[in-house]
Formats: structure tokens, C-alpha cells, sequence
């Protein structure tokens, strides 16, 4: 398990790196992410190496959405003073992703009617 972590948290740091070297306007976890999916897609990285650390952090999932909730409770009046706006953004890009993913579905070969 050990390993896994380190391989994750080495992937994680990598994309961080190479985000702050480039300047990519991507968030460096998810550079890394996609780092260790072409490593795993690739065959550098064994997918039974990362399992155990990865069903470790999945299984405390939940926690890691605490500062996020903290985060909303700091700012409630700024909510309370910007609900319409909060809102119709949440609804409107709820439907764009919906839609974007049913098209990408078609466009990938999905059944069709």
C-alpha cells in the first residue's frame, strides 16, 4: 500500500511541477492524473500497484469534502446575497454537462435510436 501512495502522491507532485514549469492553466492534480492514466494505459504502471491506495482514499472519501463544507459556511452571506446567480449557473451547467455527454456517447458509438 505503501508503494501506491507514494506512486500517487509522485504523480500528483509531477503534474504540479510541470503545471508550475509550463504555466498550463490546468490544475496540477489533475495533470497528474492524467500523467499516471497515460502510465497505466501505457503499461509503465501496473494497475495492481495503485489498487489498495486507491481503495484506501476512495473509502475516506467523505472527508476530503470537509474543508469544502467549512469553506461554504465562511462565505453564507455572500450565498445568501448571490442565490439567483448561484443557482441558474448550478441548473444551466448541470444541463450543458448532461447534454455534452450524451452527445460525446452518440459521437463515441452509442446505440442510437
Amino acid at each position: 500500500m505503501l508503494q501506491g501512495l507514494v506512486l500517487l502522491l509522485g504523480f500528483q507532485f509531477a503534474g504540479e511541477l510541470l503545471v508550475r514549469l509550463t504555466g498550463m492553466p490546468v490544475p496540477g492534480n489533475v495533470t497528474g492524473m492524467a500523467l499516471l492514466l497515460m502510465a497505466l494505459a501505457l503499461g509503465v504502471v501496473k494497475e495492481e500497484s495503485i489498487t489498495e491506495a486507491a481503495e484506501l482514499l476512495l473509502k475516506y472519501l467523505a472527508l476530503f469534502f470537509v474543508p469544502a463544507g467549512v469553506g461554504v459556511m465562511l462565505y453564507f452571506d455572500l450565498i445568501a446575497r448571490e442565490w439567483l446567480p448561484i443557482v441558474v449557473g448550478t441548473v444551466v451547467s448541470t444541463f450543458v454537462v448532461m447534454a455534452v455527454t450524451g452527445w460525446t456517447e452518440q459521437l463515441l458509438g452509442g446505440e442510437s435510436d
